[in-house]
């Protein structure tokens, strides 16, 4: 079964999404003039007021969190050590590739998501990239197609890949019995996932700064007192990312292979650019200012926190540590990690960084499920039994997941996010001249010095496709 998963990953990596994922980035650094360099400046203006409470959707602080606690999971310590140990450290440069690229294709399913979204029973937002197939595209096949993968996708395998990642750091860290973290984590989850998509964001502003901050702290820290090495360290990064350090080998070719491949997998899996999830939390926002663009600069911010980041947070403990050198090409991402950090800072670093996996993985859990429960909206009406059978379904892979064989989740979690990628990519790139337009819109108001407002009166066929009252009657003060 698992050589079986590993052919059709390896078919899906190495031959589609290898150029689709780069492309579309490429493709909407160039139509959007670069929005990721240009627009940097107008983040802080895209959060201000964002912490007040909105009534009909999440603050965009609190959208952000919400993205990021997805974003944010055991990828970025355990997918950031597989890549290392797969591709070599040219891994890593692949990684902030794809993040610097990928930020113009956040940027544009964002904007998309916040553009198209709708209402719910309760008069909050809802939204996302099924909501832009149909609306946009006029495909409701496709926006079904798409949330069919994200509940496979988010509600049961990327769940299965955060609780065996959890499990099994704190059993190294703790020695703690599998059944009983796994019963604890299953519970814990319930509690959370009860309260929906606005309870998931409310425990995620709180919980993901402080985390997230930890560690990038701690390996601050790490790399402040190993400066000396540093050099030597981002030398070989970009040696390795061009083949230059195994040129003499003979083998430069598979090697730079492996790094592209590898950077991009766990790049994407980690930073979710152009996969499709992270809309779902976008859409669901009041951004202020009231204009598509600025919810979409807000994320995209986000592909970079979490990449450029915390990901290179990881990256430095591993490579000043030296462990990738000394383990053969494992997948146990957790244990490398937390070899690494015990060998710069002690023994007691095995169960620091559980901890920190702990609270990575679980807020990823929940806001999986928030993202997988959206869509479940849109495919038909959100009955109890219903959610409560996606509950069901998610709990179980939880509960899967400790248990289960590290190679064979990872290898499920990277051909579902291949599928779900590959639907989002071409509804966006479909879909991109509607993207141009909402970012050029929002630079021209703040050239003029006003307030971006989005106004669709002056965009009759895109009136079209909203919902009434999506967009209309927008204060410019």
């Amino acid at each position: 079964m698992s050589d079986f998963l590993y052919f059709i990953s390896d078919i899906l990596w190495g031959s589609v999404m290898i150029y689709l994922l780069p492309g579309a980035g490429i493709w909407f650094t160039f139509r959007t003039g670069g929005i990721q360099f240009r627009y940097l400046r107008h983040f802080a203006k895209s959060l201000r007021r964002s912490v007040t409470p909105a009534t009909d959707g999440l603050t965009s602080f609190q959208a952000l969190c919400t993205s990021l606690a997805a974003r944010v999971s055991s990828g970025n310590i355990a997918g950031v050590a597989i890549a290392i140990a797969t591709g070599g450290p040219g891994a890593v440069f692949w990684m902030w590739v794809t993040a610097l690229v990928g930020m113009a294709t956040s940027f544009a399913e964002c904007s998309l998501a916040q553009l198209y979204k709708g209402r719910d029973a309760s008069g909050r937002f809802r939204g996302g990239p099924a909501w832009y197939m149909e609306r946009g595209l006029g495909m409701r096949w496709m926006g079904v197609l798409f949330s069919i993968f994200l509940l496979i996708a988010f509600g049961l395998v990327f769940n299965a890949v955060q609780a065996n990642s959890l499990t099994l750091a704190l059993n190294h860290a703790f020695n703690a019995p599998k059944w009983f973290i796994a019963v604890v984590l299953v519970a814990a989850t319930l509690l959370v996932i009860l309260r929906g998509m606005k309870g998931v964001a409310r425990f995620s502003q709180w919980v993901m700064p402080i985390t997230g901050g930890a560690w990038v702290l701690t390996a601050a820290i790490v790399v402040l007192l190993n400066l000396p090495r540093l050099p030597d360290v981002v030398a070989l990064i970009f040696k390795s990312a061009f083949g230059w350090h195994e040129a003499a080998s003979g083998a430069l070719a598979w090697t730079l292979s492996q790094a592209i491949t590898s950077g991009f997998q766990r790049g994407m899996f980690s930073n979710e650019a152009g996969m499709g999830s992270t809309p779902n939390a976008a859409a669901a926002a009041a951004s202020w200012p009231p204009h598509p663009a600025a919810q979409g600069i807000v994320q995209m911010i986000g592909v970079f926190i979490d990449t450029v980041i915390i990901c290179s947070a990881t990256a430095a403990i591993v490579l000043l540590s030296g462990a990738q050198e000394q383990t053969s090409a494992s997948y146990d991402g957790i244990m490398l990690t937390q070899q690494a950090l015990a060998t710069l800072a002690g023994s007691w670093a095995s169960g620091y960084v559980a901890i920190i996996v702990m609270f990575f993985a679980f807020t990823s859990i929940v806001a999986n499920y928030a993202y997988a429960e959206n869509n479940l909206l849109f495919l038909t009406r959100s009955t109890p039994l219903r959610l409560w059978l996606l509950r069901a379904g998610t709990l179980s892979m939880v509960l899967f997941g400790a248990f289960a064989t590290f190679p064979t989740v990872w290898q499920l979690a990277d051909i579902a996010m291949a599928l779900l990628a590959i639907t989002n990519l071409i509804a966006i790139l479909l879909l991109s001249p509607v993207v141009k337009l909402i970012a050029d819109d929002y630079l021209r108001q703040r050239k003029l010095g006003i307030k971006p407002v989005f106004d669709v009166r002056r965009y009759p066929d895109i009136e079209r496709q909203l919902e009434a009252d999506s967009w209309k009657d927008l204060p410019r003060e």
